[in-house]
């Protein structure tokens, strides 16, 4: 790892003065592909608080050349917007044994040098410290694999995510709505669930 690279964690409301700086930073690294989200200053500030509001909730935080340049934030499942929580529900498991693991977000030049295991290490951990979390969980938006908007040279995440030990759950869907680049206004994207048993974390 680059020596003026520091990862720094915070929990809940410590994490409200970086809120401008992992807006910023989503609606930069969102805006490609997959997500292809055109970044809006007021629903960023509606969905972080999410995070802010959860005394549990964890943030891990890459810094280097006094900016930031990666986050990932986690929280209780229970602390998380019900369009998270329901597809959950539907499946008969408790919010209160699951934690999700938000969106991390890093820029390209500092890809490849471990931080996305960093992020899943420290999310895991910190659920770990929680005690009767069973699960730790993400979603990933749906694309067809023959969407026109996928670049030539794009790799998905999925082999990262199950050398993780993560499983792709089909039947566990949750919906939230976005404005995607080069819409006018939000529409209703379809995101799957990945779960992984929190007793075999690594």
């Amino acid at each position: 790892m680059k020596a003026d690279v520091r990862v720094l964690t915070f929990r809940g409301a410590e994490m409200t003065e970086w809120i401008d700086a992992i807006a910023r930073l989503r609606a930069e690294v969102f805006r490609n592909f997959p997500y292809l989200y055109e970044g809006d200053a007021a629903y960023e500030k509606h969905y972080l608080s999410m995070y802010t509001r959860s005394a549990d909730s964890l943030l891990v935080l890459v810094h280097a050349d006094g900016q930031v340049v990666g986050a990932s934030t986690g929280l209780p499942l229970g602390d998380a917007e019900s369009a998270i929580q329901a597809p959950f529900a539907e499946r008969g498991i408790p919010v209160e044994g699951a934690f999700y693991c938000g969106e991390s977000v890093l820029l390209p030049t500092f890809r490849g040098l471990g931080l996305g295991h960093r992020f899943f290490d420290e999310r895991e951990a910190h659920a770990r410290s929680l005690g009767d979390i069973r699960w730790t969980a993400f979603a990933s938006v749906d694309r067809a694999d023959d969407d026109p908007r996928r670049p030539v040279d794009y790799r998905s995440n999925d082999s990262f995510w199950a050398r993780r030990g993560y499983v792709r759950q089909p039947d566990m869907k949750g919906r939230l709505p976005w404005k995607q680049v080069g819409e006018t206004r939000e529409t209703e994207q379809t995101l799957t669930m990945w779960l992984r048993p929190l007793e075999n974390s690594r």
